[in-house]
């Protein structure tokens, strides 16, 4: 069972590599690197459990939280251009004027 999952999330994987470098706009991009950094996550735990190693689950769960925090690292550059904008004082700056 676990052999199949493995080759359906790599054959997933290969799906989300090719709209990566076909999408049209950044965001298409984006959301396809978001989707393999998650199937390199359900790639890590299947393929420890298929050689007998399930204390991978704990990398892949430490993968999981860098591939979210770099998601969105990348999407607040795009849209501000800087990552040292402040979005609750651009608030109040926008509620004010």
């Amino acid at each position: 069972m676990y052999l199949f999952a493995t080759i359906a999330i790599l054959i997933a994987m290969c799906c989300a590599v090719a709209r990566a470098v076909v999408g049209p706009n950044i965001f298409d991009r984006m959301l396809a690197a978001n989707t393999i950094g998650s199937l390199a996550v359900l790639l890590l735990v299947c393929f420890g459990f298929l050689m007998g190693r399930p204390e991978w689950l704990d990398i892949a769960l430490t993968y999981g939280l860098l591939n979210t925090a770099a998601t969105l690292t990348v999407l607040k550059y795009y849209r501000h251009g800087d990552l040292s904008v402040d979005a609750d004082h651009e608030k109040g700056a926008d509620d004010a004027g």
